[in-house]
C-alpha cells in the first residue's frame, strides 16, 4: 500500500514554513520563498527572506532579490554536493525530497557484486546520476535540455566524481530509447522523471497520464536479464501512488517477478507539525 517517505536527513536544506500557497526554505545559508500550491492553509506572518519568486498572471514569473545573494551556491547531502540556483519557473535546480530515492539507489547498487549499468531518463540536473555514480554504477544521463545536462555535469564534478563512468546525452528521450533498443543496449536499472506535460518531436501534446503505460513498456525493452530496479518519479497530481503501482504491476512485475511499491515523497516543515507532500514515486525492484 502507498505510504510517504520523508527526506529528513538534510543538514543544508530546511523547509521552514508553509501556507497561503507559499513555502519558505533554507538552502545553505540563504532563505528563499517560492510558490507551493499544496500549502492551502493560512499563515499569520512570514519571516524575512533573501529572495522571493512572484508568479505572473501571464505565466511564469520573476525572482525578487531582497538581499545580495550569489547567482548560485553549493549544498551538501551526505557525501554529495549540488549547485543551487534561483532559476525560471520558481526552480532551484534541485528537488530535495528526492534524497530518499538517492539513498535507496546507493544502498541497492552498493549491495551488488557486479557493475550496475543505469539509465537516467528526463534526468534534469542529475541528482540521481550523482547518487548512482557515487555508488560506482555506470550511468547514462539523458535530457533534452542542454543547459540542464551542463548543470548535471557541474554537480558530478562538485561531488568529486568526474572520474566515474558517466555518459551525458542531450536528446529527446523517446528517440534515444528507440535507438538504444535497435542497438540492443541493456541496463540493469532505469530511472525516469518524466514531465507532466510536454511536446513530442513533431509538436504533438504529451500528457504523462496518457503516456506513462506505453513509456514504461517501451523502456522495459532495455532491461538486462538481471534487472536491479526500475523507478518512476511523478509530480502529476492525477497520478496517485496506487495508480503508478498498478501500472508497474501490469508491466514490470508481469515480466520480471520482484517487488513493486509506491509512495509519496515529502519534506518535514520545521515550524509546523506537517509533512509537505512533494510528488509520487513508484518502483519495481528485484527480490
Amino acid at each position: 500500500m502507498a505510504e510517504i517517505k520523508v527526506a529528513d536527513e538534510w543538514k543544508d536544506y530546511e523547509m521552514i514554513l508553509t501556507g497561503d500557497g507559499q513555502k519558505l526554505e533554507r538552502w545553505g545559508e540563504y532563505l528563499l520563498k517560492r510558490p507551493e500550491p499544496q500549502a492551502i492553509w493560512p499563515v499569520k506572518s512570514w519571516p524575512k527572506c533573501d529572495a522571493e519568486y512572484h508568479r505572473s498572471d501571464k505565466g511564469g514569473g520573476t525572482w525578487e532579490f531582497l538581499k545580495s545573494i550569489p547567482a548560485k551556491w553549493t549544498v551538501n547531502y551526505r557525501q554529495l554536493k549540488f549547485n543551487v540556483e534561483p532559476m525560471g519557473f520558481k526552480h532551484t535546480g534541485l528537488f530535495p525530497e528526492q534524497a530518499v530515492n538517492w539513498d535507496f539507489m546507493i544502498d541497492k547498487i552498493k549491495k551488488e557484486k557486479r557493475e550496475i549499468n543505469v539509465l537516467n531518463l528526463f534526468a534534469y540536473t542529475g541528482g540521481a546520476t550523482v547518487a548512482c555514480a557515487y555508488a560506482n554504477a555506470k550511468v547514462c544521463h539523458v535530457d533534452a535540455a542542454k543547459g540542464m545536462v551542463n548543470k548535471a555535469k557541474e554537480n558530478l564534478y562538485l561531488s568529486n566524481l568526474k572520474d566515474k563512468n558517466v555518459r551525458f546525452i542531450v536528446d529527446d528521450v523517446i528517440k534515444f530509447v528507440k535507438r538504444e533498443i535497435r542497438r540492443e543496449s541493456r541496463y540493469d536499472a532505469i530511472i525516469m522523471d518524466p514531465p507532466s506535460y510536454g511536446r513530442g518531436p513533431n509538436g504533438e501534446l504529451w500528457k504523462l497520464e496518457d503516456e506513462l503505460f506505453d513509456l514504461i513498456t517501451l523502456c522495459m525493452q532495455l532491461l538486462s536479464d538481471q534487472p536491479l530496479f526500475f523507478m518512476v518519479n511523478s509530480y502529476t497530481n492525477t497520478l496517485s501512488p496506487m495508480l503508478v503501482e498498478n501500472i508497474l504491476n501490469m508491466t514490470l512485475n508481469n515480466q520480471f517477478k520482484g517487488k513493486v511499491s509506491s509512495y509519496e515523497v515529502g519534506l518535514p516543515v520545521k515550524n509546523q507539525s506537517v509533512i509537505m507532500p512533494c510528488g509520487t514515486t513508484g518502483r519495481w525492484e528485484n527480490d
